[in-house]
């Protein structure tokens, strides 16, 4: 469980299944976008990584659904259940990176007059509170309609990037986040050191998965504000994810003091979480959950509570969790993530397929997208061989298109193409990432892409170092008992497999018949 802000519900139209295209159509479809988009920006592709130019207004509805129609040149990829050709595939993952590249700035982009207007004496941009009125969408229109006539509005344009953020979190939509840049930036240049928009800056450099960044540009915000909830916030994610797992404590601690609330609490669970205090952890969600009002903060505690308990373990609960965060969202995607991963493990592997093929449907991303190949493989029916290695060659389409804008993907490449892909791959982005943060998932992952590597006695000392702090994964701790058998600790090795099963004993649809085959094979 990692910690997230919290969703908003998703529209009608995002909601609806698009129609099946055939790969050589799909293919034809992005190479076309590929076209267009080469002809309508100005940009050029190379530039299109860099720091949007600044512009005199919003973006606009008609380069909006740009974006979403490159994004859902993924999903309808995703729904496909034909046989793609490797080469077809892999021709599609470098034109959909190459065609939202090419159009990053221009999805919103804002032309410049060479001219940057007086600051507004008076921010009078649109609340905040607009981002949870249930239609994130809207709020954007509204957003870009009101810059358009107050350009100025310094607190206008810092709300504007967080509703980027959000888009591309619950879109799946990277694309937003060059937009989501280009929006702080134009609040910092009308007021500089304006701390919700410093604050933005460190909740986009942590979507990114540029965690130092993030924590450079919470402290800035706090200096400005030291009660600012969202960058106390960002300041825990961040410390949480470079492995700096005492002063993340510490932090957590701060910001209950300074303000306590569903976004403090959760992350302040988490902590606690990590370090295998799960009775801290579960009291505090509970807690959170009785402040919670909005259908929002509700989907989202709640999912948290599924997560942990699952984690346990403990799946009837887990499942009740679940259908309370669906009865207060029923589009929220961790809750429908989640229940899927939870009737996956209570042997129910029907609903559980049907369920993760409704969720990457709309949000291919990396893990929903190996939780459904696993589950296929797992199945074994005629075709679903075909069926997963689809859903491993789509992460690497998503984690393409993530890189073209500024998300590192390391661990997600990492641990996909440990189990399913290039082990080659998995090895170098484990170190990159590993070189970036130390962390007990990034030990972990290194650890296993140095076992399929070949590399056991190396792997050893990262698969103990991602168990040190006492967190339960069961996933880890199989990792550890393959690794500790591969090494010649056959009896701590039997001690983590059966501590693995004896605390998820459905962790994985693959790794757990592999842990008790391991078993076995030990008596």
């Amino acid at each position: 469980m990692s910690p997230r802000t919290n969703d908003n519900a998703t529209p009608d139209a995002e909601r609806a299944t698009p129609a099946e295209v055939t790969p050589e159509a799909a293919v034809t479809e992005v190479a076309a976008e590929v076209s267009a988009a080469e002809a309508t920006s100005d940009v050029a592709p190379a530039e299109a990584t860099s720091e949007a130019a600044p512009s005199e207004g919003p973006s606009g509805e008609d380069s909006a659904d740009g974006a979403d129609e490159r994004v859902a040149a993924v999903r309808r990829l995703s729904q496909s259940q034909r046989r793609w050709r490797a080469a077809q595939l892999g021709f599609c993952a470098t034109a959909l990176a190459v065609a939202m590249t090419a159009g990053a700035v221009v999805l919103g982009a804002l032309r410049d007059n060479g001219t940057t207007p007086a600051v507004a004496a008076v921010s009078n941009g649109v609340s905040p509170q607009l981002l949870a009125s249930g239609d994130l969408d809207a709020s954007v229109l509204s957003l870009q309609a009101h810059l358009r006539s107050q350009p100025k509005d310094f607190g206008g344009w810092a709300t504007l990037g967080l509703a980027y953020v959000e888009q591309a979190r619950t879109k799946g939509d990277p694309s937003r986040y060059p937009q989501a840049q280009e929006a702080f930036n134009r609040s910092l240049r009308l007021r500089p050191d304006y701390d919700p928009a410093l604050a933005g800056r460190a909740a986009l450099a942590a979507a990114r998965h540029d965690f130092a960044g993030a924590l450079k540009y919470a402290d800035l915000a706090l200096r400005q504000n030291p009660y600012s909830e969202r960058a106390l916030s960002s300041r825990i994610d961040a410390l949480v994810e470079l492995g700096r797992y005492d002063d993340a404590s510490e932090a957590a601690d701060l910001a209950d003091s300074r303000r306590p609330g569903v976004p403090v609490f959760t992350r302040f669970a988490y902590v606690h979480e990590l370090r295998g205090d799960v009775k801290t952890a579960r009291r505090v969600l509970e807690q959170a959950l009785t402040t919670a009002t909005s259908r929002g903060d509700i989907s989202y505690v709640t999912s948290a509570l599924g997560q942990l308990a699952w984690n346990q373990g403990d799946y009837h609960s887990a499942l009740t969790y679940y259908a309370r965060a669906l009865a207060a969202d029923d589009s929220y995607l961790p809750a429908l993530e989640g229940r899927a991963r939870t009737q996956a493990a209570l042997g129910d592997r029907a609903a559980a397929i049907k369920g993760m093929e409704q969720v990457v449907q709309r949000f291919p991303l990396p893990q929903p997208l190996v939780e459904l190949g696993e589950l296929y493989e797992a199945r074994g029916a005629a075709g679903d061989a075909e069926k997963a290695r689809d859903q491993y060659t789509l992460v690497d389409a998503w984690i393409s298109l993530a890189h073209a804008y500024g998300v590192n993907a390391d661990l997600d490449t990492a641990l996909a193409a440990a189990d399913h892909g290039d082990h080659k791959a998995a090895l170098a982005a484990a170190r990159a990432e590993w070189a970036r943060r130390h962390t007990v998932h990034t030990a972990d992952a290194l650890g296993w892409a140095l076992h399929v590597s070949g590399r056991d006695t190396e792997a050893l000392r990262y698969a103990r170092q991602a168990t040190a702090t006492g967190y339960r994964n069961a996933s880890f701790l199989y990792h550890l008992g393959v690794i500790e058998e591969a090494t010649g600790h056959t009896d701590r090795a039997r001690t983590a497999l059966e501590a693995a099963l004896d605390l998820n004993p459905g962790f994985s649809p693959l790794g757990a018949r592999a842990a008790r085959k391991a078993l076995e094979a030990a008596k």
